[in-house]
């Protein structure tokens, strides 16, 4: 899956992984995958979050079209924890290997996410019990 630079995938993961700390049970989001959309629908039950990624033909028609217009290209379950440490991870590994600046340059749109990796990091050691590493330099 590739997310167009118009996107704010990145963001757009962060955030979506740390919906799933408060009340709210799911999140959604889309990358723009030029022309096509990539709807990303997480859903958490208890600490277990469903993943499951739809794709559309049209990113300028399908906002409007429930999930089931669109086909599945990709569903799993992940323990809440594990999956907050790897978009956590993945993030970082994109900050070591482009920097804020590069990022910016890369994404143009975009600044790299700081703040919201910051509150998911946040979240994910107050409320998650991860015998992970949690080395992860700034952010």
């Amino acid at each position: 899956m590739t997310a167009s630079h118009c996107t704010d995938a990145l963001a757009e993961l962060v955030a979506g992984a740390g919906e799933l700390y408060g009340r709210q049970r799911s999140a959604r989001f889309f990358f723009d995958s030029e022309p096509q959309e990539l709807r990303w629908v997480l859903r958490t039950t208890d600490d277990v979050v469903n993943v499951t990624i739809y794709k559309f033909p049209d990113v300028a028609v399908s906002p409007d079209l429930p999930d089931s217009h669109g086909t599945m290209i990709w569903q799993a379950t992940y323990p809440r924890p594990a999956f907050a440490h790897g978009v956590l991870e993945a993030a970082h590994t994109v900050l070591t290997e482009h920097g804020e600046a590069g990022y910016l340059a890369k994404w143009a749109m975009h600044p790299y996410p700081v703040a919201l990796v910051q509150d998911l990091r946040r979240l994910h050691m107050r409320d998650d019990v991860c015998d992970l590493s949690h080395d992860l330099s700034r952010p």
